[in-house]
């Protein structure tokens, strides 16, 4: 054994500090800034590098020297280029190596150009350094504001910035940490953004080019340990990539540009030093011509050469980098403005009349981000912003950034991986995981078998599919199909279903749910409506309080037991099954199927089939929890199989990983979709009981369950889902989690909620888990599904980088499970200042 001195000791506890704060930042940076808005009047290029000391700086000095020293020499002419991160200050100073080496360029070109340098903020060695002594913020980060410039009038100008700076030549996790000067990402990218707009945003009539050039290589960490490639991600900005002339530098290249394009990013151009090792041959055949290869001479070695000769003799390289860069530039805006109205020409838009939206409405997206989209607005100087989706993209969005990275990762591994395989008698690991998975968490206690599909329309059809032969198999009224004959093997059999609920736009789904626009003579004319359906009783908040609202089916003894609940748990209590109203329901019901029952009737309810709680696409009403227990309940005991429609409600939607949690109850039969991936690509699953799987045991295929996708079970969505079921229910990836009682903490700010609820434009409010919905106040012309009633509102919200799909006058916010409670309040803060302005209009 070796002693544990005191240096040897000191180094374990320094080794675990770093241990502890990497894995605490860079796996899960903070969220990004909840709006931005960035110009794209003129060229903007992250340089990028395949690793430390590979010549970004170089190279931008090269890029900046074609683009202001190349005759005509216009004072319109300006080149913007930021250094947001720096280490080794001032020894080492990137903007001041620009600075320097365009003033030494422009004379040897004898083309005058007005040249600047600053940096902006520091940590307080660096301020020392420089002496000078200014007051530090808490972070430990100086407002340094250190300058040097050689104004000449009327000519080209270089403006070059150092945003933040460190004295350690170190990784900047390092730096930050030892020179006690943090800096989060979020206030990284906000200064990023704000240097950008003030110099970019100078017009059309000046010829600009931006160039952001980072540090170190493409994962290299930033000052809070997040991966740089993480960092500027929001942001999007298309890339040059410094690649790696050396021996191994082709892999390396590679490497860099494989992380950069998994993250999303555009790379334009790679470039790189010639080694005499003629990389580019293998590099331009891997990137099959899809991005071109520059390679400049070599640099010279020696300490004492100033480069200006070399820069001359690379002026063809940068000039032929340069015209790419402008050239990407332009096919990419001239693309993003005609995108809306090529849109408008070829797209059958699902759920919208086209005769109602403009050209100029439609949204143009260029990119997402965790939970915001990156919107691109020709109207406002050619900008991209950012919009928080609060439809979550039709309610199957839950990833925040980290995480949208991790699925990235793990959908390009697994098509890596298998492609795609078929499903039936086979087993590969993404389907069995995810089927282990699903039977320990949301199937946990009932399910034994999980069936894939596509969608959750498809997952419905295949739940009915199996609700009707169980319920024909205990009811002993399927015949032998052997012996059967047309006449004497057909039976009607029907749901038991709620009104406002919505199972889905395939013709057997719909046929499960009462007559609605959706099912209307104008969109299916071969609906007929196949069950029994009931109006169910409500629960919403409105005045600060949560009431119940019955139908005017139930009778006056039920009336009189509706009221208000003190909390929302109260509502999901489990005691008010023995209250009169709880009687009330079970006597209703009974009377309701008491047509249906007896061997001797035509026509059977064949299944129950619920959306737990919560009516999406119906209107986001809350459905009395009790209520639905009790129907579950008697739809036991006459053995009519359960279907839970959790497609919408599943997977932390509504707080928990199932609504079977909220309502107290188990199903035979359970749907999920949405979330089940993380809303990154499609896939859906029917689970169910073993009993439900025997009544389609049998000796003959044809007893078999004769449904079926080309693509069930796919290895992408299956390993997709996988890493959203384990992400999203553990406490160190989802810090909403509350482990203890297995759901998420509450998101939505309660004092907000309470104000909103009694504002004088708000009808009613429900809330729970992810969802914060509310009806607006309108007359009866203005109500419903075609309402056009919160237009000027919505138009008002989406100025406020918030994008909302309303359900006519039903509008609604939903995060994600992993979403910050900060966020949350800020989307219900826009949201209740702009209800103000909208009551007044």
């Amino acid at each position: 054994m070796f002693p544990v001195t005191a240096t040897l000791l000191r180094h374990r506890l320094r080794n675990l500090r770093h241990v502890i704060r990497f894995n605490s930042t860079a796996a899960y940076p903070p969220p990004s800034p909840p709006h931005f808005n960035l110009p794209l009047n003129h060229p903007t290029y992250l340089i990028w590098s395949a690793n430390t000391s590979l010549g970004k700086t170089l190279v931008s000095t090269g890029i900046s020297a074609s683009f202001l020293l190349q005759p005509p020499a216009h004072s319109t002419k300006k080149l913007l280029y930021l250094k947001p991160i720096q280490t080794g200050f001032p020894t080492d100073s990137d903007s001041r190596f620009l600075f320097s080496k365009l003033s030494s360029l422009s004379l040897r070109r004898r083309i005058p150009i007005s040249v600047s340098n600053s940096v902006l903020r520091s940590s307080l060695p660096v301020a020392e350094a420089l002496r000078r002594y200014l007051q530090v913020s808490e972070n430990g980060i100086c407002d340094l504001n250190f300058s040097e410039e050689n104004i000449v009038t009327g000519a080209p100008e270089l403006m070059c910035k150092t945003m933040y700076a460190w004295e350690a030549a170190i990784s900047p996790h390092l730096a930050a940490e030892r020179e006690n000067a943090t800096v989060e990402d979020s206030v990284v990218l906000k200064m990023l953004e704000q240097c950008l707009r003030e110099e970019m945003e100078c017009g059309s009539e000046r010829n600009v080019l931006c160039l952001v050039e980072t540090a170190g290589g493409v994962a290299s960490p930033g000052p809070s340990g997040s991966l740089q490639c993480d960092l500027y991600r929001p942001f999007r900005l298309p890339g040059i990539l410094v690649g790696d002339g050396r021996l191994g530098g082709i892999s390396g290249t590679i490497a860099a540009y494989e992380s950069l394009k998994l993250r999303g990013y555009d790379v334009a151009a790679v470039v790189f030093e010639d080694h005499g090792l003629v990389n580019e041959v293998p590099l331009t055949s891997y990137l099959r011509n899809k991005v071109p290869v520059l390679v400049l001479p070599p640099v010279p070695k020696d300490p004492s050469d100033d480069l200006v000769e070399w820069f001359v003799e690379s002026d063809d390289v940068f000039k032929a980098l340069k015209d790419v860069m402008v050239s990407v530039y332009l096919e990419r805006v001239e693309r993003l403005n005609g995108m809306a109205k090529q849109a408008v020409e070829v797209f059958w838009w699902p759920f919208t009349q086209h005769k109602l939206v403009a050209e100029e409405t439609v949204t143009v997206i260029d990119s997402r981000c965790g939970e915001n989209f990156s919107i691109y607005k020709a109207s406002d100087n050619n900008s991209i912003t950012q919009q928080f989706d609060a439809c979550a993209s039709w309610w199957t969005q839950g990833p925040d950034p980290a995480f949208q990275a991790e699925l990235a990762r793990e959908m390009g591994y697994t098509a890596a991986r298998f492609g795609h395989v078929m499903f039936p008698e086979n087993v590969y690991e993404p389907a069995l995981k995810c089927a282990e998975l699903l039977l320990d968490g949301v199937g946990k206690g009932w399910a034994s078998r999980v069936y894939f599909s596509d969608n959750g329309s498809t997952a419905i059809e295949i739940a009915l599919k199996m609700a009707f032969r169980k319920f024909c198999v205990d009811h002993e009224t399927l015949l032998d199909f052997s012996e059967a004959t047309e006449e004497n093997k057909h039976i009607v059999v029907k749901v038991l279903a709620l009104r406002g609920s919505y199972h889905g736009d395939t013709l057997g789904a719909m046929e499960a749910q009462a007559p609605s626009p959706y099912t209307g003579f104008l969109q299916q004319p071969w609906y007929t409506g196949r069950g029994l359906f009931l109006d169910p009783p409500t629960v919403f908040l409105s005045n600060g309080a949560w009431s119940l609202s019955l139908p005017e089916s139930f009778s006056q003894t039920a009336s009189e037991e509706s009221g208000t609940f003190t909390t929302r748990d109260e509502i999901f209590d489990k005691s008010r099954d023995t209250s009169v109203l709880a009687t009330v329901y079970s006597t209703y019901v009974s009377e309701q199927l008491q047509e249906y029952s007896g061997i001797s009737q035509s026509a059977h309810v064949g299944a129950l089939i619920i959306e737990p709680v919560v009516h999406g696409a119906g209107g986001m009403h809350m459905v009395d929890p009790l209520f639905q227990r009790v129907l579950v309940n008697e739809c036991r005991n006459r053995k009519i199989p359960v279907i839970f429609d959790e497609v919408f409600t599943g997977f932390w939607r509504l707080g928990v990983e199932t609504t079977a949690d909220l309502l107290g109850c188990k199903p035979d039969i359970a749907c999920f979709a949405k979330l089940l991936t993380g809303g990154m690509i499609p896939l859906a699953v029917t689970l169910a009981t073993d009993a439900v799987f025997d009544s389609f045991s049998g000796d003959s295929k044809l007893k078999a369950l004769l449904h079926g996708h080309s693509y069930s079970a796919h290895a992408m969505g299956c390993a997709t889902a996988v890493k959203a079921i384990e992400w999203f229910k553990d406490p160190e990836t989802n810090h909403n989690i509350n482990s203890q009682r297995g759901t998420l903490r509450e998101l939505w700010d309660e004092e907000l909620v309470q104000q909103i609820s009694s504002h004088a434009a708000v009808e009613r409010v429900v809330v729970l888990g992810t969802l914060f919905a509310l009806e607006l106040k309108v007359d009866a012309s203005n109500s419903g599904y075609a309402s056009l009633f919160a237009k000027s509102l919505l138009k008002m919200l989406r100025e406020d980088g918030i994008f909302m799909r309303p359900l006519g006058n039903v509008l609604y916010l939903m995060c994600g499970p992993c979403t910050s409670r900060d966020i949350c309040r800020l989307l219900l803060a826009k949201l209740h200042k702009r209800l103000g302005e909208f009551n007044r209009a």
